[in-house]
């Protein structure tokens, strides 16, 4: 093949590299397996690099979705309860999904109805924010379930509060403008003593 696609036909090798020499561009083969191999004509630098950025941004198309983990047990305090609540809501909010693991251990395993009533408890708490992805089932001593969140769970809470207005700076009033301005008090002039007259010798 030519370097602009064009089916060029069967040569031999020696023929397909002067052609590519002479166009100052490489012979690549790209079908090893065919018989005849198939060979073409390019700038092999170009090509590689053009093929790196295709696959650069493919890579940034690609939605990459965590997966956390968070650990209930059976007899789970109401404040235990409501703080691995607060870590789930947090997970979601992060655009991650949450494997849920109820932990049975010794006589619990006879008891596993509890489990599933507090991840029921859980989904019921979680509302419209989630979608059940894997509804729980039974592993080994643990009771899995996967949620994943809607786009309501990662939609920011409104900021609490407006801000303060600022205070007004306080002035001092003034006089109105048709008072007239204050007449100053003079102040008093002291009188000269008198003179003493002068006496005869």
């Amino acid at each position: 093949m030519g370097s602009d696609g064009a089916q060029i036909g069967i040569v031999s090798t020696q023929d397909a590299l002067r052609q590519a020499q002479e166009l100052d561009l490489d012979l690549v083969e790209v079908a090893p397996q065919a018989n005849p191999p198939v060979a073409r004509i390019m700038d092999y630098g170009k090509f590689k690099y053009e093929r790196d950025i295709r696959m650069k941004e493919a890579r940034k198309k690609q939605v990459r979705v965590e997966i956390k983990e968070i650990k209930f047990r059976p007899k789970i305090d109401p404040h235990d309860y409501a703080t691995k609540k607060g870590h789930v809501e947090r997970f979601l909010r992060a655009g991650a999904k949450v494997k849920v693991t109820i932990m049975f251990r010794g006589r619990e395993m006879a008891r596993t109805e509890l489990g599933r009533k507090i991840l029921d408890r859980l989904v019921t708490d979680l509302g419209e924010t989630i979608v059940v992805e894997a509804s729980p089932k039974q592993d080994g001593r643990n009771m899995v379930m996967v949620i994943a969140p809607t786009k309501k769970a990662m939609e920011k809470p409104e900021a609490k509060g407006q801000p303060e207005e600022p205070l007004a700076a306080s002035v001092e009033p003034g006089p109105a403008a048709d008072e007239p301005p204050p007449t100053p008090t003079p102040e008093p002039v002291a009188e000269p003593e008198p003179t003493p007259a002068p006496q005869e010798a």
